[in-house]
């Protein structure tokens, strides 16, 4: 029972427990099975709680026996990127620097699945202070692909994504600043969603950037990913960004379906990913086609100067979170981050200036030239699979900013201009790496994105394959 447990997805997890059929105890056995089997190699923890997950379970089993349901997560255990704060519990944000750091308070976003019922496993790997597309981490060593663990896991929520994909737990919160959802995502062969910016409370977690960071869900489906933002989206007193934007209910909006919805092709930039990651997205959109939506070419604004306004506005803001740390413990950071940061305190306040002016006439162009003529748009996650660890380990020199860039390209846009992003996975290559797509939506439309996602997944079967 449990070895099978393992393997549902968090809703369908959910509804056995609901039934009867299964208890939170066995499902939490059987992630913990899988992570001594497999974490050893995989490295997606950073600390893991096995007393704590089992009493948790033992008291979501009770509450269910006397008919006290605590939420749609009742007793699904899930874990969580190592900068979502819970008081009283070492975050370490993947750093040394906060290597004994215990937060004060308890960030939004757990409090809010507390309530839901669901549990929580333990804190797990990320690029140090999420600041890494690649996944690396010089402090608590590299996650790996479940897929390949020559491979990277991709970054920042490196552990989030790798330990979904390995079945070590049902759903995790990432955080995406530049792609750190979408490309973990891409690269290991799961669902992440970057909602549009303010959709989610950021209160009590570990910012990056303060006008890019967003919160979103890693799972292995997209109904699970809908049951969580469910849970997690909407205002929060304790976040002035958050928006007073009205929450739908995405669960019972994935029946849309996608019958007659406007799906564009770009026609430029996002078209230079390699070969066979354009293949996979082309078989994606004829699955679209044969579902009822109408794929639609559609014209792209220039990229380009898009995303060379994204690091004008992330280096500056990085570096000025970071600049105390900077002064006094230069040295605790690895070469990669370091050289980040400091490369953030030689942006000129006028191009900072510059680039946040440029946003909302860049976003008023993006959306009348491309949501004009379609309702989503489809791209690739990513220009490449995942490259390996040794390859991809760019520490420092004078093209470690461009080697870098490559990674986010396709997604840092659409953080600089605020709007939602899914990656769904659509396929694997020849040497069996995952590959994924991005449905990119107009601003707090994520439940369209999600719709289709799902549609996506109910004709095809990429979700279900597993690790070997």
């Amino acid at each position: 029972m449990s070895g099978d447990l393992a393997l549902l997805s968090a809703a369908e997890l959910a509804r056995r427990i609901r039934g009867g059929t299964a208890t939170s105890r066995e499902a939490v056995e059987a992630c913990l099975a899988r992570i001594e089997r497999l974490d050893g190699t995989l490295n997606a923890f950073i600390a893991l709680d096995e007393e704590h997950a089992r009493r948790s379970a033992d008291l979501a089993d009770a509450e269910a026996k006397r008919g006290r349901w605590h939420g749609p997560l009742h007793g699904v255990p899930l874990a969580h990127k190592d900068m979502y704060y819970r008081e009283g519990r070492i975050a370490t944000c993947g750093s040394k620097i906060r290597n004994e750091w215990v937060a004060p308070a308890t960030a939004t976003v757990l409090s809010r699945l507390d309530a839901a019922g669901a549990l929580d496993l333990g804190t797990l790997n990320m690029a140090e202070f999420a600041l890494g597309p690649t996944g690396h981490n010089w402090h608590h060593g590299h996650a790996r692909n479940a897929w390949n663990p020559e491979h990277i896991t991709g970054g920042s929520s490196s552990g989030s994504a790798t330990g979904l994909a390995a079945r070590m737990f049902y759903g995790t919160l990432g955080s995406d600043t530049g792609g750190s959802i979408r490309l973990p995502a891409h690269f290991c062969g799961v669902v992440g969603l970057k909602p549009s910016w303010g959709r989610v409370s950021r209160a009590n977690a570990m910012p990056l950037s303060w006008t890019l960071d967003c919160v979103g869900p890693l799972t292995r489906t997209v109904e699970d990913n809908a049951l969580i933002m469910s849970m997690i989206a909407g205002p929060d007193p304790l976040d002035p960004t958050a928006a007073e934007e009205p929450v739908p209910d995405y669960v019972a909006g994935l029946a849309r379906g996608v019958q007659n919805l406007r799906i564009g092709v770009p026609t430029r930039f996002f078209t230079e990913a390699e070969a066979e990651t354009l293949r996979l997205l082309a078989a994606a959109r004829e699955v679209f086609a044969r579902l009822g939506a109408v794929l639609i070419e559609v014209p792209i604004p220039d990229m380009e100067k898009v995303g060379a306004y994204f690091p004008m506005v992330m280096g500056p803001e990085s570096a000025t979170i970071h600049r105390e740390w900077l002064r006094t413990r230069p040295g605790d950071y690895s070469a990669q981050v370091r050289a980040r940061l400091e490369a953030g305190l030689t942006v000129p306040a006028t191009f900072y200036l510059d680039a946040l002016r440029a946003r909302g006439p860049l976003l008023a162009e993006f959306t009348e030239t491309v949501f004009s003529r379609c309702d989503i748009l489809m791209v690739p996650a990513g220009m490449f699979p995942a490259p390996t660890v040794a390859e991809s380990e760019i520490t420092g020199g004078p093209d470690l900013v461009a080697k870098l860039t490559n990674f986010p390209r396709f997604t840092r846009v659409f953080n600089y201009l605020g709007l939602p992003g899914l990656t769904v996975p659509a396929g694997f290559t020849g040497s069996g790496l995952p590959v994924g797509m991005q449905l990119v939506g107009r601003p707090f439309d994520e439940a369209t994105l999600l719709a289709a996602g799902h549609a996506y997944q109910q004709a095809t079967e990429w979700h279900r394959k597993v690790p070997s």
